[in-house]
């Protein structure tokens, strides 16, 4: 895949720390996991605490830092909630994937490379309780060839023979002081002139949830937001299906998207008030159903489809009689 033009790269993961010892504000847990890459003896590992905190980033760069970029692929296996990871995918794919032998050549381009693979399974509490119980099955059976790295928000979801088979880190809340310090950085690389209380209102309602304070931060470029709108006046529903995968595939978050959707939508003088109703009545809807956890994809299409309806002054629902 070619790289993201610097411009339009989210800024979540353009700033995201690429090493261990650059994770903010986890003293405890980063000097063990230096340890853990300086002896290549990695156990299971479980990392547990609030969204935004670093878990994901460490995970990703203990196999980046374990493996380099050519061995990255083969060694490790990513899920997060969006896949399938229901029974049948916990005795297949990653079954699948434990049980493959890897060599044992060692350190390879400046790296490790120790004899095992990884499998890092984000958002893990949403797992079915089914699933867990045949996961710990597959870590039994191929632990000498295979690590699990586990994350979720609440370990009170993970059942205890999982739990119990890792070795527990605990991500803390960043404090205001770290949140500010990191906001800053990117304000100076990006050029962006952020006053004191503009400032102390993001560290605030992000709640040490670095990753939604740099999601605030960043507005979605406005050529992306009017070609999505464009789309949508057009009545051609696989142009604005294109518009809407780009949006996904870019990483911009949707509920920013709806916010400056909402923003062109009232301010734009060739929609009547009735359509813009129709309009803004369903990115209420969709942003209601992004907090209770709905997927962001069909989220933002059934928004594109609706607004498509309104401006084209089709009926709002159709007709299967």
């Amino acid at each position: 895949m070619a790289p993201l033009i610097q411009s339009t790269q989210p800024w979540v993961e353009k700033y995201r720390p690429r090493q261990v010892k650059d994770v903010a504000h986890q003293d405890e847990v980063i000097r063990v996991l230096t340890n853990t890459l300086e002896t290549t003896s990695c156990p299971h590992m479980l990392f547990y605490g609030p969204p935004g905190t670093g878990k994901t980033t460490t995970a990703l760069a203990i196999c980046h830092q374990l493996f380099g970029p050519e061995l990255y692929k083969s060694r490790v296996l990513e899920l997060n909630a969006s896949d399938d990871r229901g029974i049948n995918v916990v005795r297949t794919k990653i079954k699948d994937f434990a049980a493959v032998a890897v060599g044992t050549r060692g350190r390879q381009g400046g790296y490790p490379c120790p004899p095992y693979k990884i499998i890092i399974l984000d958002e893990a509490d949403s797992m079915t309780e089914d699933a867990q119980n045949a996961l710990r099955r597959t870590m039994e059976t191929y632990s000498k060839v295979t690590r699990f790295i586990f994350i979720c928000n609440y370990i009170s979801r993970i059942i205890e023979p999982l739990a119990s088979r890792c070795a527990k880190f605990r991500f803390k809340p960043l404090s205001d002081d770290i949140m500010t310090n990191r906001i800053l950085h990117i304000c100076t690389e990006e050029g962006l002139n952020l006053d004191p209380e503009a400032l102390a209102t993001l560290s605030s309602i992000s709640q040490g949830d670095l990753r939604r304070a740099i999601t605030y931060l960043q507005v979605i470029p406005q050529a992306v937001v009017q070609a999505l709108f464009a789309a949508c006046k057009s009545g051609d529903f696989d142009l604005a299906n294109k518009e809407v995968n780009n949006v996904i595939a870019e990483g911009y978050p949707v509920s920013q998207m709806f916010l400056q959707l909402m923003e062109v939508i009232v301010e734009a003088n060739d929609i009547t008030d009735e359509q813009k109703a129709r309009i803004c009545s369903k990115l209420g809807e969709a942003d209601k159903c992004l907090i209770d956890g709905a997927d962001e994809y069909l989220q933002l299409l059934d928004v594109a489809s609706n607004t498509m309806r309104a401006l084209c002054n089709m009926p709002q629902e159709f007709s299967y009689t």
